[in-house]
């Protein structure tokens, strides 16, 4: 074990496929365990989403550098039985089955303990292991209209609800809570010697990215709508959501994006110095800063933060980005221009931390990926080899029924 590869000795085997176990995997991988992604025959469905070659997708690449692959075929009883072999030789074991299927495949807690009473566990669910949906499948997009979390960017002029941006927030919040719980399951084995099962919803993944809008304080609100029988939800209104999402916005000139003369900018002040270092740049006074605890429930204060807001963005239209980036940057108001994602591939801010990471992949060539996201003892942590060719590994050579634990007692 290394300082730059912490979880270096500790063997994962990945079941699991499109987003957010892949992602756990990953990361545990960067920090230097040994990750083998199992596969189907075939290869696991998102190497076939959307390729460019046969079996070679950019959304597989995002999310499985670092690892090997083997192939078995769990349908099979000797698809299962070299699963138990490998399962014997594992620290941690990562799928997203539903209870029904993870029992089929032997994968359930239960048999999994059985086979390796010091393992760690870690599933995704999509709605959780108990009530009435728990068998139910469910990916990002489905979680997200279940949760609310897809109306919480609600635009007037959406004919429908949209996701923001495609990007799967529930997936990849799932992943990282999932390798929290990892890590702290392999803590707990450490000091007791004891394996242990980690579950993460993709619902609870959905709420906590919401935890803030979660909070309803009843002495204040009455009841949650939901429950009380006086105010029945009534169906969907996109229209009147959307301008509620719109209204928020219109109250808060301080954190925000702007329209200037040739792009948009960002501003992000969460505290009364920045807010008047903000104003400073315009010559502005807001007497809501000498009462920040002040709700804006009186129509006239409401018009009043509102006209703020207009008069803001009429300036902010008259000049450049980079007018009002210098002007900002010099009094201390957080801010940043809006750019496309493709503008960090040449970003030194981005390559001084090697946020995004080169890699040379056999037979496809140069491929640029996420770096990693930690810095250890000062350092950049480097990442793990190109993303695996399907089935690159041979279960016998990786059981062979030797002790994989038999010289790293000591390590968790």
């Amino acid at each position: 074990m290394s300082a730059e590869r912490p979880l270096e000795g500790i063997r994962v085997l990945e079941y699991a496929q499109y987003v957010a176990g892949p992602f756990a995997g990953m990361l545990l991988a960067d920090l230097g365990a040994e990750v083998i992604k199992v596969e189907p025959p075939g290869g696991e469905a998102y190497r076939h989403l959307d390729p460019f070659a046969p079996g070679e997708s950019r959304y597989f690449y995002a999310l499985n550098r670092g690892k090997r692959s083997l192939v078995l075929d769990l349908r099979t009883e000797e698809g299962r039985r070299e699963s138990q072999a490998l399962i014997r030789t594992a620290d941690l074991v990562l799928h997203n089955f539903p209870p029904h299927r993870a029992r089929a495949f032997g994968l359930d807690w239960e048999t999994v303990r059985s086979l390796n009473p010091r393992i760690v566990l870690c599933t995704v669910t999509g709605f959780g292991p108990e009530g009435p949906l728990a068998n139910r499948p469910a990916y990002d997009l489905v979680v997200q209209a279940f949760s609310g979390l897809l109306l919480t960017g609600a635009h007037p002029e959406d004919r429908l609800p949209v996701r923001a941006g495609g990007i799967p927030i529930v997936d990849l919040t799932a992943g990282l809570l999932l390798a929290v719980g990892a890590l702290a399951g392999l803590l707990h084995r450490q000091a007791t010697g004891d394996g242990l099962h980690v579950e993460v919803p993709l619902l609870a993944a959905a709420l906590a990215v919401q935890l803030q809008d979660l909070v309803w304080v009843e002495a204040l609100q009455g009841l949650p709508p939901a429950l009380d029988p006086e105010r029945p939800a009534g169906p969907l209104d996109l229209r009147r959501r959307a301008e509620e999402v719109a209204l928020r916005l219109s109250l808060n000139p301080y954190y925000r994006c702007y329209e200037a003369q040739d792009g948009y900018l960002a501003v992000a002040c969460l505290n009364r110095r920045q807010r008047e270092a903000m104003l400073r740049v315009f010559g502005f006074q807001d007497p809501a800063l000498e009462d920040p605890d002040k709700v804006p429930e009186d129509p006239a204060e409401r018009q009043r933060r509102q006209e703020l807001v207009r008069a803001l963005e009429e300036r902010i239209a008259s000049r450049p980005v980079a007018f009002w980036l210098e002007q900002f940057e010099a009094r201390g108001v957080p801010c940043a221009p809006v750019r496309d994602l493709r503008a960090l591939y040449q970003d030194p801010q981005a390559r001084a931390n090697r946020l995004l990471a080169l890699l040379q992949q056999p037979g496809v060539g140069p491929v640029w990926v996420l770096g990693s996201l930690w810095r250890l003892n000062g350092q950049p942590n480097p990442i793990g080899s190109s993303i695996p060719s399907l089935g690159g590994l041979a279960a016998v050579s990786l059981s062979g029924g030797e002790d994989h634990h038999g010289d790293r007692g000591a390590f968790f």
